[in-house]
């Protein structure tokens, strides 16, 4: 029951901070440390829990490309949307074809979390100067398209710096000024990113007999309480970027950050 209960509470963090810009892998990773460290399928699997929160919230829109797909404006999105995540299954694959693996230290993660802080203010500030310069812009080129497959790379290397900031920043900083549509391109690109990343890992711990060993009641827990949670989160950011900036979430990354680095000064 003490396992459900830490496998509930690491699917709620997972799914509140999944979307928010302050970074779901770097708090699961220090929430470990207190509740218990989880499998890498587990990790990414409640993810995958939280995605589907975004499938629901944009099942319209999504459907709309589907069932729309002949229009020229949204097969044009579609494959803008296939071209961002094209290229973050490349790399990620060969990321993880490296070797590379998320660090066990909190040090790494805080200086993350503080310099992403820091790159969000001064990525607003010029987003801001180049919303003035060239007006509302709610398209996607394929400059973002690219730019954001690549942002979700780097986000996922670098445990702290959040896939959500990273990718939304980017589409600001590219040309699409429009938070909305900015935000919404960084979200749906999440849908197959995820679901992908999830399949890759399931399939790897089947192969490796691993799957055997997995607590799937307590996988269910945290997948359904990650889904939940994602969905109230992604419905009051939506709503919060329409008459706010990301400055909260930055002085709150910076404060995190500087907190751990102080408490857990020897990054152990």
């Amino acid at each position: 029951m003490i396992d459900l209960f830490k496998a509930l509470l690491l699917g709620i963090i997972e799914g509140i901070t999944e979307f928010l810009p302050i970074s779901s892998t770097g708090h699961l990773l220090i929430a470990e440390r207190w509740l218990g460290h989880r499998s890498d399928l587990f990790n990414i699997g409640i993810q995958a829990g939280a995605i589907l929160a975004v499938v629901f919230i944009y099942r319209q829109r999504l459907w709309d490309l589907l069932a729309g797909f002949g229009k020229p404006s949204n097969r044009d999105y579609a494959l803008k949307l296939g071209v961002a995540f094209g290229i973050t299954a490349v790399l990620g694959v060969l990321v993880k074809k490296l070797g590379f693996e998320l660090p066990d230290q909190v040090t790494p993660i805080a200086w993350a979390l503080i310099l992403g802080g820091v790159w969000m203010v001064v990525a607003e500030y010029f987003a801001g100067k180049r919303a003035q310069a060239l007006g509302e812009r709610s398209d996607i080129s394929w400059t973002v398209a690219v730019l954001v497959g690549v942002a979700q790379v780097v986000a996922g290397v670098f445990p702290g710096t959040s896939r959500s900031a990273a990718t939304i920043f980017v589409a600001l900083l590219a040309g699409t000024t429009n938070r909305a549509a900015a935000t919404e391109f960084a979200f749906l690109v999440g849908i197959p990113t995820m679901f992908a990343a999830t399949a890759y890992e399931l399939l790897d711990v089947v192969k490796s007999g691993q799957a055997v060993h997995e607590d799937w009641a307590a996988f269910s827990v945290a997948f359904i309480a990650s889904a939940i949670t994602a969905f109230i989160a992604v419905k009051w950011l939506l709503n919060y970027i329409q008459s706010h900036r990301f400055t909260a979430f930055a002085i709150y990354r910076v404060a995190v950050g500087v907190a751990l680095l102080l408490l857990v000064p020897a990054g152990s």
